[in-house]
Parts: structure tokens; C-alpha cells; sequence
């Protein structure tokens, strides 16, 4: 998981950060790949991708194995999964047909069709990714500017239905839940106003990257959130690893 402000890393053993924060969970995936990660989280949250919503973390099933020993102790679900995000807005992996709640994919850089891929991608996240009954994840959605955007005009509104497209594919298989994980800065970057009054973006819960620091984490439990009717779920901090603070 990238943090978009950097932030200097700082060593912060387990034990330590056990120690300020009994119940803290933590995040992983293919950066953390061959590395001995630490036991006694919490909750635990691994990414699916190998950093774009085309790839594989090829450490998918290890860390999962390594989630599966998180400790409980919170609301939190023990293993959840994150996907990234992304809109390339015509290349790549490009649907060129689909019908869905914006009309019919005729294969352009259309609001239908940045639909129809965001529902691809999460089905393929579903399906093709090794991940067994995923109907029974939270599933989080990575949005950062990282990956490729729509930047042009209308493209706040076709990026938000990527993450509508994507959102949706993840409740009709009945999962646990979808939540965004995002900066302020980015959203406003990738989504701005995009986001109308009846979206499935609106009230879903957030996990947000602060700094590194466990206070900052805690202060940034009363951000606002990024769409309207959300809750601030949890906050990530970086250090040594990501850890994640729950909110709730």
C-alpha cells in the first residue's frame, strides 16, 4: 500500500507498537514479499494485486496464510482484502461490449463502459485471483494516483463509475462490505465531483493513510469522509510496516 506524502520511515518493532496500541491490525501485500512479517496483529488486511487491478500479488496466498493468525479482539473482520484501482480510459484491458445501469459499452472512453470495466476488474479480483469464497471479505478499494486516471474532461465522473462498477460487482456476490482507502488529496484528484447524489460510493466506510505515527492516526479518526454518509473505519500509519488503527 503507498502513502502519496512520504513520510520518513521510523523503527517501530511489534512489541513496541503492541505495546502503544494493544489492537492495532496491519496491511500487506507484494512489497512485503520474502519478508518475515511480524505475528500478533490484530486484524490484517492483504492486497490482492501485484499494484495494478490487472496483476497478482505472487504472494497472495503466503500472506493470507499470515492473516488467517490474526489475533481479534476488534469489530474489525480478521482478514480482509484490498484491489487496486485505476481507469485507463480506453486502453489496456478495455471492455468493448456490457450493458449496465449507464447504458450499453460500445467499447469508448464512455461512462457505460468505465462502468463495465470496474466490474470486470473486481470480478476478475473475485475470480481469477486464487481467493476462495469472496463473498466473505470486506473488500477495500485502493485510490491513489499511482495508476493510471482519467484526467480529461468528464473524467471525475467516469473515474468515479470505475469505483461504482467495481463496488457493485462486490455486493452482488454478497460480501462483507466495500470500503474506499484514499487521501483527500487524491480523491479530489481522481473523483472531485463526480460522485452524484445516488452513487454506491456514497457511505462506505474509509480507511485513510495519515503519516507515521500512531497519534496522527488517532486525530485522523475526525476526518471527514469522502463521501457523503461514510465512517471513518480506520487510519493507516507507516513505519517499519503499515499498521492500521481502528476508528470504530
Amino acid at each position: 500500500m503507498t502513502v502519496f506524502l512520504a513520510v520518513p520511515a521510523l523503527a517501530l518493532s511489534w512489541s513496541t507498537a503492541a505495546q502503544a496500541a494493544p489492537l492495532l491490525g496491519m496491511d500487506v501485500s507484494y512489497p512485503q514479499c520474502g519478508r518475515s512479517l511480524p505475528t500478533g496483529q490484530s486484524f490484517a488486511i492483504v492486497g490482492v494485486n501485484n499494484g495494478k487491478p490487472t496483476t497478482t500479488n505472487p504472494c497472495l496466498a503466503e500472506q493470507l496464510a499470515w492473516a488467517a493468525q490474526s489475533t481479534g479482539g476488534t469489530v474489525h473482520d480478521d482478514v480482509q482484502l484490498y484491489v487496486n484501482t485505476a481507469n485507463p480510459a480506453g486502453a489496456g484491458s478495455w471492455p468493448q461490449s456490457g450493458s449496465n445501469r449507464y447504458g450499453d459499452c460500445d467499447g469508448s472512453n464512455s461512462r457505460p463502459c468505465a462502468y463495465q470495466y470496474g466490474w470486470e476488474r473486481a470480478h476478475d479480483d473475485a475470480t481469477t485471483s486464487g481467493i476462495s469464497n469472496p463473498e466473505q471479505y470486506m473488500w477495500w478499494l485502493d485510490v491513489e494516483v499511482a495508476n493510471s486516471w482519467d484526467y480529461g474532461p468528464g473524467g471525475h465522473t467516469r473515474n468515479a463509475a470505475v469505483l461504482e462498477g467495481m463496488t457493485e460487482y462486490f455486493t452482488s456476490i454478497g460480501s462483507r462490505g466495500v470500503g474506499l482507502y484514499s487521501t483527500r488529496y487524491q480523491w479530489n484528484l481522481i473523483v472531485g465531483d463526480g460522485v452524484s447524489s445516488t452513487s454506491s460510493l456514497n457511505g462506505l466506510s474509509n480507511w485513510r493513510p495519515t503519516g507515521n505515527t500512531l497519534e496522527g492516526a488517532q486525530a485522523d479518526c475526525g476526518l471527514a469522509p469522502l463521501t457523503p454518509g461514510g465512517v471513518i473505519e480506520m487510519t493507516q500509519f507507516t513505519t517499519d510496516l503499515d499498521y492500521n488503527h481502528s476508528c470504530i
